[in-house]
Parts: structure tokens; C-alpha cells; sequence
């Protein structure tokens, strides 16, 4: 039986806790605050019954960086699988947690919250350049992120290479987590015909209305194509999770009909592939639907 190690780290305040909690729900063996040197000592006392280990780290010393270069190095060289998962969020939704929550950052001191945030914005920055995953919890309560989390982790053995398609709105900004982006402003939009604004991309009318819209067909094909194309590179760079993020004015219709049928057209090609020892599940995420007022 195969290990694999995930590193659950990130900003103070992002969710770390939440992630762990959601992994071992999964049935993931969760360590908390252990330094990565002990890392390949974790996994050998675990032993061959234990597969799937994350270990939440938090990070704050140039010691670490050095640790973990060399535990990771170790890990290889015995074959165990192992990636790093980096929860982030926008430095104006950490202050809005710490500030509900009463609570100082643990890097403030006598400053104040933004100074403690941006220290460790700064000592992070090298950590999360490493990261396989990036998970973006700015604009997620508790049960959504524990969702993310579900979707990424809990069908993953099945596949090769998990691919989040995400739907979002410009006017939210970019997600940071995305590897990937595309914008489907150009396809004409739903929310000037009066019976389908009310409605999203989930509905029908609005799916048919911008699937049928001039140059969409293509723009699908195309974009199915690229990924394809790149699919080969991910899988030899040993990737294990992506996001591709597609974007419309307010992540309503357009962008979550194109991603509810990108990733149909996704699992319909792995499915329909024959004698391939590489799998994709695709599935689709609407991170602002239902957040427009």
C-alpha cells in the first residue's frame, strides 16, 4: 500500500483547522504541529496500514524552510508521495476573523493586526511557491471550505489528476487558488433577458441560452483541446490537483454554465478512453453563486 503525505499550511486565520478536521473526516491520519524533520519517522511509525497522512504545519522560522527542503528530499528517496497544501485569504478577510473572534494575530505584538498579517504574508511567501494545492477561503464560511476540501480529497485515489473547474465573477476578483483562467465575458449575457435573470447557470434556459451563444461551441473545444495538450505535462510534473477558473462579470450564468459543461465534457473523454492508465475527474465549483444581492 502506497503513502502519501500532505502538508497543510498557510496563513493564521485562512482555515487551516477546518481543513484538518475535514481530512480526517476523510479518513486522513491528521498530525498537528509537527516539525517536518520528523517527518519520515511519522510515516515509518504509522507503518503500511496508514496510506493517507496530512500534517498541519505552522510555519514562522527560517528554520522550517530548511527542515522541510530536506524531509521532502527524504520522503522521496523512499518512494512516499508527498505535497504541500497551502490555505490563503485576503489580508481584509483575516482582519474581519480575528477582529469577530477578539483575538490578536500571532505575529502583531504591540502592532496592529495588519502589520502581523503582512509579517507573515512575508515569511510565507517561499512556503506557498512550493505548494501543490493553493485553497483561497476568503469568500468561504466553515461548511464551504469543508466542502472544497471533500471535493478535492475524497474521490482522489480514483483518479490520477483532480481538476476543480471553477465558476466565478470578475467583480469578486480573481481566485487566487486558480492555475488556470479564462474569461467568458464575451459570450452574450443572460442577465439582460428579463425570465433569465432571476435564473443561474444550474438552470437550464440560461445553460441552453449561453451554450448556444455564437463562438461558445468553439471556445469549449478549444480550451478542452489546450488542457489536453497540457494534461501530459501535469501528469510528468507529478501534479495531483488543479484548478481551472473561468470568469463572467458576477459568476452567475455564464461562467457556471461553461463550467458545469467543461467539466462534463472532461469525464466524457476520460471515460471514453480506452487502454489509458491515466484518469481525470473533473468537478465543478461555483465559488459566488448566490452572492450577488
Amino acid at each position: 500500500m502506497s503513502t502519501e503525505v500532505v502538508l497543510v499550511t498557510g496563513m493564521s486565520g485562512a482555515g487551516r483547522s477546518t481543513i484538518a478536521h475535514a481530512m480526517e473526516d476523510l479518513g486522513w491520519y491528521v498530525v498537528d504541529n509537527l516539525p517536518p524533520a520528523l517527518l519520515l519517522n511519522l510515516c515509518e511509525l504509522a507503518g503500511p496500514t496508514v496510506s493517507q497522512i496530512a500534517v498541519v504545519i505552522d510555519v514562522r522560522g527560517r528554520q522550517f524552510f530548511d527542515d522541510l527542503n530536506g524531509a521532502l528530499a527524504e520522503l522521496g528517496e523512499r518512494g512516499i508521495a508527498r505535497r504541500i497544501l497551502f490555505v490563503d485569504a485576503a489580508d481584509e478577510a483575516l482582519v474581519r476573523r480575528f477582529e469577530s473572534t477578539r483575538r490578536p494575530h500571532p505575529l502583531q505584538g504591540s502592532d496592529r493586526i495588519v502589520d502581523g498579517i503582512a509579517k507573515e504574508r512575508e515569511l510565507l511567501r517561499e512556503v506557498r511557491s512550493l505548494a501543490d494545492l493553493v485553497i483561497d477561503s476568503s469568500a468561504l464560511n466553515i461548511h464551504q471550505l469543508e466542502q472544497k476540501v471533500e471535493a478535492i480529497f475524497q474521490t482522489q485515489g480514483d483518479a490520477d489528476l483532480r481538476v476543480n473547474v471553477l465558476s466565478f465573477g470578475y467583480k469578486y476578483g480573481i481566485p487566487v487558488d486558480a492555475d488556470l483562467v479564462m474569461d467568458c465575458r464575451f459570450i452574450a449575457n443572460p442577465h439582460w433577458i428579463p425570465e433569465l435573470r432571476p435564473l443561474t447557470g444550474l438552470d437550464a434556459a440560461v445553460s441552453a441560452n449561453v451554450l448556444g451563444s455564437a463562438n461558445t461551441q468553439e471556445f469549449l473545444e478549444r480550451y478542452q483541446a489546450l488542457f489536453e495538450t497540457m494534461a501530459a505535462g501535469f501528469f510528468n510534473e507529478g501534479r495531483k490537483y488543479l484548478t481551472l477558473a473561468i470568469g463572467c462579470t458576477g459568476g452567475k450564468h455564464r461562467s457556471v454554465a461553461i463550467a458545469e459543461e467543461l467539466s462534463k465534457r472532461l469525464n466524457a473523454k476520460a471515460a471514453g478512453t480506452s487502454g489509458s492508465d491515466r484518469k481525470i475527474i473533473a468537478h465543478p465549483i461555483h465559488r459566488d453563486l448566490g452572492r450577488e444581492l
